[in-house]
């Protein structure tokens, strides 16, 4: 008989057939046939015990050998930036001062005057390493405030009209926990890095509610062709009621873990018992903050000096006694806290305070969570363990980062930078995501990273680090049941099992049974969440996992 209670309760209304289908289910990880009624899967086995509950109405897919896993989670994304992004200008790829300054004379050549040009995701390493100024863009855009972010989002360049908007000359102050780069004669060069961005972004325009909407769209669309059915967004408490809305109408087509800003703990537990955590397509209850900054502007916070910057070590971006105070009220309301953490320093000082909030506030099912973990000191890796606390990790910036970072904290630290197999060597379970906009929210090209660690300019195709290379299967449940344990949801997500929600990818090869370097060109064939199939790949689809 199958694994499955409905065996002898009807037929299904979708079926999947296939070679290698892994339910990342211990007691059964692998099958050959899944079978879905309205929400649910009712049953997994063997091709012929799932093929009796096939009828004339049942929609029959046949994965032959290609991949089957659960929908992926992707535990990091910022999903309204990311939506916008795809509509504003695209720097990413910008390889030059030249064509950093003819796509923003491009973009602003399709928008009326006065409109802001907002995007970007640029990256200074892709030209040389030279940060650009406004002198680079203001003669293209003399017309229209430029507000044009790197792709870490840490750090965000304004032409001379933006300024101008913002009121900002030689007597700025940058705030605590922010930079205003200058230029010899003390004006702002228009780069703001950190808390000093918050100078332009007041005077943004908040984009409208049908805005958002169509932000939401757009990225959902992204989402699906990159298979992922469930996300962790980093976000907003009016983001949060544009996704009640958009719920509320049956409008939102991926599954929301929504995350409101750790300072406002108290209006998030107000909305809460006015209107509840949510439901299966949306939740709310978590609360994200941030320690640091990023290794790409340099504010990431390091218990030693940068070694190409020998008196910096980063910044804070809020003060410890801020991140405590929120934290340990925010965990005696019941909600749960992440933290974004980058440098060591960052890292050691967000698991004190968990510690010390965990002791102080007594034992529960909290869950804390760092967003990145990105660079830990080899004393504090034993720590996510013994506080039971989650790395939320990005696979895809090992792969970016490691072309650079070698020169700004060297190779003793690199060591313990994504440390994927010392952490779940030691039996800790990360959560994966994508940081999208920051990064391409592919959990393909997160699994392919975390694998190979072959750093995207083919300068080490043996891996970054390849101490730390995980196998496929520990990178897969990373997306799957340790995200879904990460958000509270692994009693109906994260496995194929009967009683979970329908909700799986299937794509077009076996990523354990290929050879690791070839997993980059794996596609996603379909992406079902709720028994429905949401996103189809037409034949004709190229394959960009790239595409921000």
């Amino acid at each position: 008989m199958p694994n499955g209670p409905a065996w002898a309760e009807g037929k299904a209304d979708l079926v999947v057939l296939g070679d290698a289908i892994w339910t990342c289910d211990p007691d059964r990880p692998w099958a050959q046939g899944i079978a879905m009624r309205g929400e649910e899967i009712v049953a997994v086995g063997a091709r012929e015990e799932i093929e009796p509950l096939i009828s004339d109405a049942t929609r029959v897919i046949d994965a032959g050998s290609g991949l089957v896993c659960p929908g992926w989670i992707d535990s990091h994304v910022h999903l309204f930036q990311g939506g916008r992004n795809l509509m504003g200008v695209q720097l990413r790829d910008a390889d030059s001062k030249e064509e950093f300054a003819r796509r923003i004379e491009q973009h602003a050549q399709s928008l009326p005057d006065g409109a802001w040009i907002t995007g970007g995701d640029w990256d200074h390493t892709m030209w040389g390493g030279d940060m650009p100024t406004r002198q680079w863009i203001d003669e293209v855009s003399p017309h229209h405030p430029v507000w044009v972010q790197r792709l870490d989002g840490h750090m965000a360049l304004a032409n001379s009209v933006a300024l101008r908007i913002a009121g900002m000359d030689a007597s700025t102050i940058a705030p605590e926990g922010g930079v205003i780069d200058r230029l010899p004669d003390g004006e702002p060069s228009g780069l703001l890095r950190d808390n000093a961005m918050a100078i332009i972004d007041g005077v943004v325009p908040e984009p409208s509610a049908a805005q958002m909407f169509e932000a939401l769209q757009a990225a959902s669309d992204y989402l699906l062709e990159n298979g992922v059915s469930t996300v962790c967004h980093m976000g907003t408490l009016d983001e949060l009621r544009v996704l009640r809305a958009a719920n509320a109408t049956g409008k939102l087509r991926i599954r929301v873990f929504a995350a409101t800003p750790l300072p406002q703990w108290e209006m998030l537990r107000d909305e809460i018992a006015q209107h509840g955590r949510g439901d299966t397509w949306l939740r709310v209850g978590v609360l994200k903050g941030l320690v640091d900054g990023s290794l790409g502007s340099h504010t990431a916070a390091f218990l030693d000096p940068y070694d190409d910057a020998p008196r910096d070590r980063g910044l804070l971006v809020n003060t410890a006694e801020d991140l405590y105070a929120w934290t340990s009220a925010a965990d005696a309301a019941g909600l749960q806290v992440m933290v974004h953490a980058i440098g060591d320093r960052a890292n050691r000082l967000q698991l004190d305070i968990f510690e010390r909030v965990a002791g102080e506030n007594g034992p529960r099912d909290r869950r804390f969570r760092i967003e990145h973990a990105q660079h830990l000191a080899t004393d504090d890796l034993q720590r996510f363990v013994e506080l039971g606390v989650i790395p939320s990790m990005q696979p895809y910036h090992a792969i970016d980062d490691g072309r650079w970072a070698d020169p700004l904290i060297g190779a003793d630290r690199s060591r313990t930078t994504y440390a994927f197999r010392s952490l779940i060597g030691l039996g800790v379970r990360p959560a994966f995501g994508s940081d999208w906009f920051v990064a391409p929210a592919s959990p393909v090209m997160g699994v392919y990273a975390a694998v190979t660690r072959a750093t995207l300019d083919g300068k080490r195709p043996n891996g970054w680090i390849p101490e730390q290379k995980i196998e496929v299967l520990e990178a897969l449940e990373a997306y799957c049941s340790s995200a879904a344990y990460a958000i509270f949801a692994e009693e109906e997500l994260g496995q194929l099992k009967p009683g979970y929600l329908a909700d799986l990818v299937v794509l077009d090869r076996d990523l354990t049974r290929i050879e690791p370097s070839t997993i980059d060109q794996s596609r996603v064939l379909y992406t079902v969440i709720g028994g429905r199939v949401a996103y189809e790949r037409s034949n004709d689809e190229p394959v960009d996992h790239l595409t921000p």
